[in-house]
């Protein structure tokens, strides 16, 4: 059965809606489509599909070169299903979030499945007037939409952007850790914010506010990697075998790569990537940590992301790359006095081994995705 390229626009956030017949075809089993963006030429590797497969969909590259989930039509109905009731019901999506990636296409079938027709807005430009007048015209019952956490909180600094937000009955936020600070203070201005972890091997979001959503469990394997399970686990990768799908007691099992735990009452925390992990002086370091303590400690800066960089006396540096608010310091490497000031705010909450050794100020952080820093390019950066 061959699988169809559709491009789905970026730019144009209606035209994405032009594609709805083929992705409800393709929820059947029956006429498998490979999303992308329109200016992409997509090469389809070689491979055998499963005979229900619904979505060949590119992962986010993380770990090297993008490859091809392939969500078979109940990997997606399941994950609509179970995405509905832990939300209360299914209801009126807004797309805001480029449809061509998972977490934008999931807005798109979530809504067939609902039977309800989705609100499309410019995701490469939601602004607060944008945002309220396209929720102005979302009169179901219950309203949802996706969003990063970039996003969010510029929507959250904005008195009309705050008062869209509100008018959702759930904003899901994925894509990358979500600030704790911005979780706070989006929850207290009336803002229902639901946390979402899960990749385009799940369909998109399988762990809701920490908890898998039904049918979903979640494990750690021997070295402290989080495993997957359950019927919104892919079937595999497009012609590639790359030993992170399994089959157990027949139940799909995929091995994600990011560190985490799982506590005695089944909450998920996600510490990061295991090849992130940076080893400074023998000491092995989780760049999340050090971002979740930038965030929460160091004034202004509103973004942070954290690389091993090269280093002749520790092997890696713990290097930090910041987006500070208006006022803050000003782009460009930190002088020496100024990252010394930065580890004695992070001392009381961090170990030694992870307080940053340099420390540069950008304007904004390269992105490999909607959502999705690009800890290679950060590198290059700081020099490594």
């Amino acid at each position: 059965m061959p699988i169809t390229p559709l491009p789905l626009p970026l730019p144009a956030g209606l035209a994405a809606l032009d594609a709805l017949p083929a992705l409800e075809q393709a929820l059947t089993g029956t006429a498998p489509i490979h999303p992308h963006a329109p200016g992409e030429t997509p090469s389809l590797p070689e491979g055998e599909p499963p005979a229900d497969l619904a979505v060949a969909i590119a992962t986010s590259g993380s770990t090297g070169t993008p490859k091809l989930s392939l969500l078979t039509a109940a990997n997606l109905i399941a994950s609509a299903e179970a995405t509905a009731q832990r939300l209360g019901g299914h209801g009126q999506w807004l797309l805001a979030l480029p449809p061509h990636h998972i977490a934008g296409l999931q807005v798109l079938l979530r809504s067939i499945a609902a039977g309800t027709t989705p609100v499309a807005l410019d995701p490469s430009g939601v602004t607060p007037f944008a945002l309220v007048e396209a929720t102005a015209g979302m009169h179901a019952e219950r309203r949802y939409t996706s969003l990063v956490p970039t996003l969010l909180a510029r929507l959250v600094d904005d008195p009309l952007g705050l008062e869209a937000l509100r008018r959702f009955d759930a904003i899901l936020v994925g894509g990358a850790a979500t600030p704790a600070a911005l979780l706070d203070r989006a929850r207290s201005e009336g803002v229902r914010v639901v946390t979402t972890y899960g990749m385009s091997e799940t369909g998109g979001g399988c762990v809701y506010n920490g908890q898998p959503l039904q049918g979903v469990a979640v494990r750690t394997d021997a070295a402290g990697a989080l495993e997957i399970g359950g019927p919104v686990v892919a079937h595999g990768y497009l012609g590639a075998d790359t030993g992170a799908f399994r089959s157990e007691g027949g139940q799909r099992w995929f091995r994600t790569g990011d560190l985490g735990s799982v506590d005695d009452k089944g909450r998920v925390s996600v510490t990061g990537r295991a090849d992130d992990l940076i080893n400074t002086g023998g000491l092995k370091v989780a760049p999340r940590v050090v971002e979740e303590a930038v965030l929460a400690h160091v004034p202004a800066v509103t973004e942070a992301v954290v690389v091993g960089v090269p280093d002749p006396e520790w092997g890696q540096a713990v290097a930090l790359a910041a987006v500070t608010s208006p006022g803050g310091p000003p782009v460009g490497p930190v002088p020496d006095a100024g990252v010394g000031e930065i580890r004695e705010m992070l001392r009381p909450h961090l170990e030694p081994a992870a307080l940053p050794r340099r420390v540069l100020v950008v304007p904004e952080l390269p992105m490999r995705g909607p959502g999705k820093p690009d800890r290679a390019a950060v590198a290059r950066l700081l020099g490594g």
